[in-house]
């Protein structure tokens, strides 16, 4: 079904359904005879091959997987942000539907939390550790893409039946994957979220001693 909607919806089918209808349309005002019956399917013929030179030839295929791959370089925030949005898009459009629709959850929630993340980080009055700032820009520029982009390459009926060398299938390892980056994710938020607690606690403190009530 998904093989003809491909084809339905190519650029070159629809040159094709043009041109037949501009025939019938011809035909129900009267300027063409009887020979328009036969003229538009030639005309079809003649507009997809015409598309086809332009657009490429109608598939029916699924396209090409096209893995993903990120720099990190430039503005942080920026290049995040275009990984992101490639791993969800990426998951969401799931091609060959080799992703559990579980898994795409929540590989999306993980793209969510990461951007959370980012807020978080540009309004708290902490700060990451150098290391740390490293796991947060690498989860979602390389570990994540990657995760993906591995799990992608493996044949859908390998990836749930065949044992790796861990005891997993490579779908339940790649479950284990996005859960160390989703507490990762979190705990990188706790860090920030704990200091700025600090940092409230200690400025009420100073607050309290010097507006309090003096003996």
């Amino acid at each position: 079904m998904s093989g003809l909607f491909r084809w339905l919806n190519a650029p070159a089918n629809w040159c094709g359904l043009v041109v037949a209808t501009a025939v019938l349309t011809l035909k129900a005002l009267g300027l063409i005879g009887g020979l328009a019956l036969l003229l538009a399917p030639a005309g079809y013929l003649v507009g997809l091959a015409a598309g086809a030179l332009w657009w490429g030839w109608p598939s029916t295929r699924e396209p090409a997987f096209e893995a993903l791959s990120f720099k990190d370089e430039g503005d942080a925030r920026q290049a995040m942000g275009r990984a992101l949005d490639g791993v969800r898009r990426l998951a969401e459009h799931n091609p060959g539907g080799r992703i559990p629709a579980p898994l795409v959850q929540r590989i999306v929630q993980l793209c969510g939390r990461l951007e959370a993340l980012l807020d978080q980080w540009e309004r708290s009055k902490g700060q990451l550790s150098l290391q740390e700032s490293f796991h947060a820009r690498h989860i979602a520029i390389r570990y994540l893409p990657e995760a993906l982009n591995t799990y992608l390459s493996i044949p859908s009926q390998f990836a749930t039946t065949k044992l790796l060398a861990n005891g997993k299938t490579a779908q339940t390892t790649f479950e284990g994957v996005l859960g160390e980056l989703e507490a990762k994710v979190e705990q990188l938020g706790d860090d920030l979220a704990s200091q700025d607690a600090q940092a409230f606690l200690a400025h009420s403190e100073f607050l309290k001693q010097k507006f309090g009530n003096k003996p």
